[in-house]
């Protein structure tokens, strides 16, 4: 029976299972992170559907949550209530294959020219390398936040990638291969642009949407929505090294 004293939220959460108090408290963080979340998908993908999701992976965190590992619970929760609703995303996958390509075309693009030139590829430089013009690059760029990708595609977990998270691994490889991979995409976030190492810290760390980060670097809400996919695409060219590196291993 529905309690109705009770928000929608925990009685959801009790429904699924009689999580503690900790876990009702932080209800609205899945909210939070739904609606941050959706502000760069398209209409076809419903909130509510990822607030579900997030709730699924907010009760995992208050079961599985360490006091004792030094991370703060709103913090481990953050992790993986945004896992649980990529993966639903990724398990319903909405992308016409032909935008997954053109992501890996332009990040296979932006790889040659920076390799050929020892520095940042430039937006005339990958339209040229794609063979296309400079407006079609930036829908290119627009469109490519419907691939969803996450550090997973690395064979790391979602916790691997949270500062201030003791690592659980016993496993001496996989520690060395986490280590390792830390320190390449610490590497190759700090060698981003300048606007877009900052759109990315703005939006991954501070949390803002892509309306208070146009105000924040005068520009555009579309043109952060490009800054920040053109980064996402740089990153995962520079990274492409660190792939190759592991297969050989």
């Amino acid at each position: 029976m529905v309690d109705s004293s009770k928000t929608p939220d925990a009685q959801y959460l009790e429904n699924c299972g009689g999580v503690d108090e900790l876990v009702i408290q932080h209800a609205t963080l899945v909210k939070r992170i739904a609606y941050h979340l959706k502000a760069r998908l398209p209409d076809s993908v419903q909130v509510d559907d990822l607030i579900q999701a997030g709730m699924i992976g907010l009760i995992e965190a208050g079961r599985n949550f360490d006091s004792g590992q030094g991370a703060r619970f709103e913090t481990y929760a953050g992790i993986r209530i945004r896992g649980s609703m990529l993966d639903e995303l990724r398990k319903n996958d909405w992308a016409p294959k032909s935008v997954h390509k053109k992501a890996r075309d332009l990040a296979e693009a932006i790889r040659i020219i920076e390799g050929r030139t020892g520095r940042d590829a430039r937006d005339q430089e990958i339209a040229q390398e794609l063979g296309i013009e400079l407006d079609e690059y930036y829908l290119i760029l627009q469109d490519s936040h419907a691939c969803i990708v996450s550090m997973d595609q690395y064979g790391l977990d979602k916790e691997d990638f949270l500062p201030g998270l003791v690592d659980s691994s016993s496993d001496p490889s996989q520690l060395l291969v986490k280590a390792r991979f830390k320190e390449s995409l610490s590497h190759a976030i700090s060698g981003l642009p300048d606007r877009e190492r900052i759109v990315i810290s703005l939006y991954y760390e501070s949390e803002l949407n892509l309306r208070e980060i146009g105000s924040i670097i005068a520009v555009t809400e579309s043109r952060v929505s490009q800054l920040l996919n053109q980064a996402h695409a740089r990153l995962n060219a520079r990274l492409r090294r660190w792939q190759e590196q592991q297969s050989q291993d």
